[in-house]
């Protein structure tokens, strides 16, 4: 059997920035569901080859986009002019992916899977623009998270604001990889990563500020299939905090699957292959229903 490799392509949105994304082409003539994915707030698409190669395999088109500054994104690196912006790029590139499913496989749902700091754009996006998904994935999301601006920071964002200071760096405060993952080897790969990002401007901390307060409305918006996993052994996300946001969702079907041995990026787990399973099923699911 022929062994899926990935596309690589970029999508031009409105303002002239060219966003890369991977392509995963479906195994089969016409793929069961089109998946857009989201990363982290450090990640890109290349942390998620594992994952991705299995749903394309499985049958699914996945189409993976790295963030503006992220990635291979290399202009304005680490920088977003304000939270629209970050919205209008995922919404311009999902109606792009509608587009060429509408002519390839009109039948198939089209479903925005995301994960950690994904989690917030992609359930903020899927409440503003509901008729562009049919499914919401969020894997392990980073909307109520343990690591959380203290009162001097915001102050601090706040003055930067007002002063116009907003193309300042600084580091992203999860430095630690042993924040992702307790493989050695995986976090060698973190340490390792020349595109794993580093640092922020203020305005992508400013724009990443609104979004959170956007992102804990979201729930009371979306009405489509709501998938939701967490990882026991999380030291990023806010476990008990993130249950009561998934009970918040006021979707009529929703799943939550737990890994209660698994540390923040499923991905990098010695069983990977539970949570790509449970995925796939849920999936599998999703394709029935729509």
């Amino acid at each position: 059997m022929v062994v899926i490799e990935p596309e690589n392509r970029e999508f031009v949105v409105s303002d002239g920035y060219r966003l890369h994304w991977q392509r995963w082409p479906a195994r089969g003539e016409t793929p069961a569901a089109w998946i857009v994915a989201l990363h982290g707030i450090q990640s890109h698409a290349g942390w998620y080859e594992y994952s991705s190669r299995r749903l394309a395999e499985a049958g699914f088109e996945v189409c993976f986009l790295d963030r503006r500054g992220s990635g291979r994104n290399e202009i304005a690196r680490g920088d977003v002019p304000h939270e629209d912006r970050l919205i209008n790029d995922v919404v311009q590139f999902l109606a792009d992916v509608r587009h060429r499913r509408n002519i390839e496989s009109p039948a198939s749902p089209v479903v925005l899977m995301s994960v950690s700091w994904g989690g917030k754009l992609a359930a903020v996006t899927t409440a503003r623009r509901p008729e562009l998904v049919d499914a919401l994935a969020l894997l392990y999301p980073g909307i109520r998270a343990q690591v959380r601006p203290g009162w001097w920071a915001r102050f601090r964002l706040g003055l930067a604001r007002r002063l116009g200071v907003v193309d300042r760096l600084v580091d992203i405060p999860l430095e630690d990889p042993a924040l992702f993952t307790s493989s050695e080897e995986w976090q060698q790969f973190i340490r390792e990563d020349r595109l794993t990002l580093r640092q922020l401007t203020v305005s992508f901390l400013l724009a990443n500020h609104r979004l959170d307060q956007l992102a804990q409305d979201a729930p009371a918006r979306v009405h489509c299939p709501v998938l939701m996993m967490l990882a026991g052994k999380d030291k990023i996300i806010d476990n008990p905090a993130t249950r009561e946001l998934f009970d918040e969702f006021v979707s009529p079907r929703k799943r939550l699957f737990e890994y209660p041995e698994a540390d923040h990026t499923l991905e990098f787990e010695p069983d990977r292959d539970d949570f790509v399973d449970d995925l796939v099923g849920w999936l599998g699911d999703v394709v029935v229903a729509c």
